[in-house]
């Protein structure tokens, strides 16, 4: 009789731990068998849970690449231009000579524009050996260019028409420079923090 009682007293009180622990029991089972809880619902007294794939998905999201194209922009005079320097500090510029693109290097300190012989020739500008009457002193000697007129010549919207002009000989330089007969017919140019803006 009083072994029968014992047993009835451990079962009780095995059924009263399992109560007040039935919520940390549930929740190792379920861990133990893989299975997922429902989502409690927020009743606005505890802080919603982050989800782990969200986060991942944040750290491979791409990001947006940096274009460092030219930046245009609206002035009281008409268009701007900005031109960022390259890490040797030259500006490099898809320019528009007659309707036609080239590559060219902006330098504020050559007094004309020079085209390369095949950017002339690129640009429908066609030179003959008897037009190379200027000649020029550069750190590779002495060169022969031809004097030319560009009938316009554009980086972005800023444009300028009637642009003199000089064209090498060819072989002789290697990129084409947008100089003063240029740029001393903007109504504003100016470098500032390693930024160059032109404007119309």
């Amino acid at each position: 009789m009083i072994r029968e009682a014992l047993s009835w007293a451990a079962v009780a009180g095995g059924l009263a731990v399992v109560a007040l622990n039935f919520d940390e029991i549930r929740a190792f089972n379920q861990a133990l068998l893989g299975i997922t809880p429902p989502a409690a619902e927020n009743d606005g007294t505890a802080p919603p849970q982050s989800s782990a794939r969200s986060g991942f998905a944040g750290l491979f999201r791409s990001a947006p690449a940096a274009v460092e194209s030219p930046r245009q922009t609206a002035s009281p005079s008409g268009f701007a231009v900005e031109l960022k320097s390259d890490r040797r500090g030259h500006f490099e510029a898809e320019a528009e000579v007659n309707g036609r693109n080239i590559s060219a290097l902006v330098d504020t300190g050559a007094s004309m524009v020079v085209l390369t012989y095949d950017d002339a020739e690129r640009s429908g500008i066609f030179v003959k050996p008897s037009d190379f009457t200027v000649t020029s002193r550069t750190a590779n000697g002495t060169a022969r260019n031809a004097p030319v007129t560009l009938d316009e010549l554009c980086i972005e919207s800023v444009c300028v028409r009637n642009v003199q002009a000089m064209v090498a000989e060819e072989g002789r330089l290697h990129v084409s420079l947008l100089g003063m007969t240029y740029l001393g017919r903007l109504s504003r140019f100016e470098v500032r923090s390693g930024t160059l803006v032109l404007e119309e």
